[in-house]
């Protein structure tokens, strides 16, 4: 988008009272959050527990009904659920207190709050939020507050991060009738950073810009899960004369502007309509949204009665570690080897050791080094439809102590992974030509180029050349042989 359409879009947007806030739920890298199960959030193992439950809604502290816990009454349905030994247990079940919160989980909570420039909060208060639907075996999800007031930066300014929490993953549904639910618990309980950032979001692209400028954050403690899945973005968002909506279940960062889009024209015609309703909503795969439940309120949140609250110590600040960007250690590689800034975050997001192969394959420029990490196996899979499964290193190396040319590394990539012969056996048809016989062959084809009555031009000349010795030969080098043969 150019920057006029950008500020069309943000005028337009403006004169609709448009506002929007992300809310990004991503899990971490580490057991659950009240108990020492693994987080293997889809286990691989038979279900070997099964059990039932219904679901009751009741009054809050302050003698209120909650409207979302009220709507799932209305189902009337018997929630069914799965669960594995091996990632699961009594805590899950709810036939157990929880345990102590687990340590590191909250502290990475903590370092996330300081990469959101947040102000960490003196008491952590476990609360526990009301939850109905099944997806939490107690009826409420615990979560707590670790920060707020944080902010982010972004091409349309400052956007503010209003929370920072830590709370438990609930379960994952498998199937729903008329009669059922069922849920398996291998997520449950697994722990989640909630951040949530304020209102201050200006255009459905903008919103895009921020969800992946706080995933690109949470990524960078290299402390959270990674796949479909692990993070997901929740929108909320409104228009002038039009009752905040919650949208839930993108399936990808990128729908999310035409889904946000498509959400607006919608509240457009129900301010038309007079049909206006606070709601939660999903995003459609054809950029849709569908209603899902209720809004939820205040009467949800109540106190935990089994964990006293946390108080954030001077010792626990200081053992926060900030961790450098993904953005940052971008602009660090990119500088330093004198990359393109494509290859340097596809390095860094791929994690790819790359310095380590700098460091031990000295004769090779750091660029041509980083092609072959990134772009060639996406050019043998687009191409050829191979996965590179064999040691890139060693064929770089082959390069590096030339005994193999530039042009042969790719070569050697393709037929290695399709044949799966070893290296030493394929790279013997690559093996550098020496110098001394390249020059030996330009003369000749040279002289063979006038005996025909031709000009032995240079693109002639290079031609025949690396129809012999395609692969044995540096092109670059080649190409000056043959001009200084040709000027002599």
């Amino acid at each position: 988008m150019t920057e006029k359409n950008l500020e069309e879009d943000s005028k337009y947007y403006n004169e609709l009272g448009f506002k929007a806030g992300l809310e990004i739920h991503q899990q971490l890298e580490t057991h659950k959050l009240f108990c020492k199960c693994p987080s293997l959030v889809n286990d691989p193992n038979k279900a070997d527990i099964k059990f039932e439950r219904r679901f009751r809604s009741v009054l809050s502290e302050k003698g209120e009904k909650d409207i979302v816990a009220e709507f799932e009454m209305q189902k009337n349905k018997v929630i069914r659920y799965e669960a594995c030994s091996s990632s699961s247990c009594l805590v899950e079940y709810d036939e157990e207190p929880p345990h102590s919160i687990n340590k590191y989980a909250l502290n990475i909570a903590l370092e996330i709050a300081t990469l959101f420039n947040a102000e960490i909060v003196d008491e952590i208060q476990i609360m526990r939020k009301a939850v109905v639907d099944g997806s939490v075996t107690s009826g409420f999800q615990r979560t707590m507050l670790i920060a707020k007031r944080g902010y982010i930066k972004t091409s349309l300014g400052n956007v503010h991060i209003d929370t920072v929490c830590l709370e438990e993953e609930a379960a994952k549904k498998l199937s729903e009738d008329s009669n059922y639910i069922t849920y398996r618990l291998d997520r449950l309980g697994v722990p989640l950073v909630e951040i949530a950032t304020a209102p201050e979001i200006k255009t459905p692209e903008h919103a895009k810009e921020c969800a992946s400028i706080i995933g690109m954050i949470l990524r960078s403690t290299n402390k959270v899960k990674r796949g479909i899945g692990t993070i997901r973005q929740d929108v909320n968002l409104s228009i002038r004369g039009h009752p905040r909506i919650e949208i839930k279940g993108f399936q990808e960062l990128k729908s999310m502007p035409k889904v946000i889009e498509n959400e607006v024209k919608r509240q457009i015609e129900d301010i038309k309509n007079k049909t206006l309703k606070a709601e939660v909503r999903k995003a459609n795969v054809d950029f849709t949204t569908t209603f899902q439940r209720p809004m939820p309120g205040a009467a949800r949140m109540y106190p935990e009665t089994d964990h006293v609250p946390i108080k954030i110590s001077e010792e626990m600040l200081e053992n926060i570690s900030r961790p450098e960007l993904i953005t940052e250690k971008t602009i660090s590689l990119e500088k330093k080897y004198k990359i393109s800034s494509v290859l340097a975050e596809e390095i860094i997001k791929n994690k790819i050791n790359f310095e380590d192969y700098v460091s031990k394959l000295e004769n090779i420029e750091p660029e041509f080094i980083a092609r072959v990490l990134v772009e060639y196996p996406k050019q043998i899979k687009t191409k050829y439809n191979l996965e590179i499964k064999y040691d890139i290193y060693s064929i770089l190396d082959l390069y590096n102590n030339r005994k193999i040319s530039k042009e042969a590394v790719l070569e050697i990539m393709v037929e290695l992974n399709a044949t799966g012969r070893r290296l030493d056996e394929i790279s013997k048809k690559y093996l550098s030509v020496d110098e001394e016989e390249v020059k030996k062959e330009i003369k000749k084809i040279i002289l063979d180029l006038e005996s025909e009555d031709k000009e032995p031009k240079m693109n002639e000349v290079m031609g025949r050349l690396m129809e012999k010795y395609r692969g044995k030969i540096d092109g670059k080098r080649a190409v000056e042989l043959i001009k200084i043969i040709l000027k002599s």
